[in-house]
């Protein structure tokens, strides 16, 4: 169990006429380390991403706090949480890291050469997906800049879109669902989703000229809470969704009891389908396609390196779609 910070009582005193905060290097660590806890949830969790202990990084965060005459956060029984003044200063931390970067990169490019963080969200269970581009584009940065360091997140829609609005992630690659004001989209490639039943199901040993179009609606199916599949309610009635699930793996789970029915991408359903375990359900007439695209946050400058991933996703950035 955390212990609580030195000054979780009584805030650190504010003056009526600070002067401004002239930063240093001992500043940039110290505001480092609050961003990763931040991200992480929490002092316990930063331990693995900063390396260090959690007597240290509660000392450093009491530094911060003392640095800048502000409390930043409380901990303790009831969980990790942030004051306003710390939600202030987590989004400025990301301002400014985010310049940092933009600066170097921009020296870099002047040297032709190309260092710095490039923070990625793609979504989970896309690996087996021979269309996307991701993986070859990965494999061309890095032989062509090596001094470039990869921060891949594979997470949930939400997160991702999340990370690139806060800025913590520079480019998403996510299925398009519904746009948003806040990005700029740019097309990669279609994923294709079929209704699967699995062993034990009715379906399952059902010849398929037995099947009609509408075969779905006398059977129980799986809501998917992380996509907006309108063209879902073509093949099944809301009310048959019977079971939910928020990632594609939950999804395929549920299937494999035998009693729903649920959609999952073609290429992640492959293996089971070539174990005997799946089988697809009217495959050419019950079918979803949803496309990817490269998400960018609406409105910012576009550093050499989102220039450069871009480019190796063979992605033009001077057309939205």
């Amino acid at each position: 169990m955390e212990t609580p910070l030195s000054n979780s009582g009584n805030p650190p005193v504010k003056t009526a006429h600070r002067a401004p905060l002239a930063l240093s290097g001992l500043d940039f660590k110290l505001l480092k380390v609050f961003k990763a806890v931040v991200e992480a949830g929490g002092f316990s969790a930063a331990q693995n991403e900063l390396n260090v202990g959690l007597a240290a990084i509660s000392k450093q965060i009491s530094d911060l706090e003392i640095r800048i005459g502000m409390r930043l956060c409380t901990r303790g029984r009831e969980g990790f949480h942030l004051t306003e003044e710390g939600r202030l200063v987590y989004q400025a931390s990301i301002d400014l890291f985010a310049s940092v970067d933009n600066f170097r990169d921009r020296l870099s490019s002047a040297q032709n050469e190309l260092i710095g963080d490039l923070g990625i969200g793609v979504i989970d269970n896309t690996i087996s997906d021979v269309n996307s581009p991701l993986v070859a584009a990965l494999k061309r940065m890095n032989e062509e800049s090596p001094k470039v360091r990869f921060q891949l997140q594979a997470t949930q829609l939400d997160e991702v879109e999340r990370g690139v609005v806060e800025g913590r992630l520079v480019a998403g690659i996510v299925p398009v669902y519904q746009r948003r004001e806040e990005f700029d989209y740019y097309p990669l490639y279609e994923e294709r989703s079929e209704a699967y039943c699995a062993v034990g199901h009715p379906l399952f040993d059902m010849p398929e000229a037995q099947m009609g179009s509408d075969v779905l609606l006398d059977h129980a199916c799986i809501n998917h809470r992380y996509a907006i599949h309108r063209d879902k309610l073509n093949h099944a009635r809301y009310d048959s969704f019977s079971a939910s699930a928020t990632q594609v793996e939950a999804v395929a789970l549920l299937i494999k009891t035998g009693r729903f029915v649920g959609f999952l991408p073609q290429h992640y359903a492959a293996t089971w389908v070539a174990a005997g375990q799946f089988r697809a359900v009217r495959p050419q007439v019950i079918n979803i396609v949803t496309p990817f695209s490269l998400i960018l946050r609406h409105n910012t400058v576009r550093s050499p390196l989102v220039k450069a991933f871009a480019h190796a996703l063979g992605v033009d950035l001077k057309a939205t779609a």
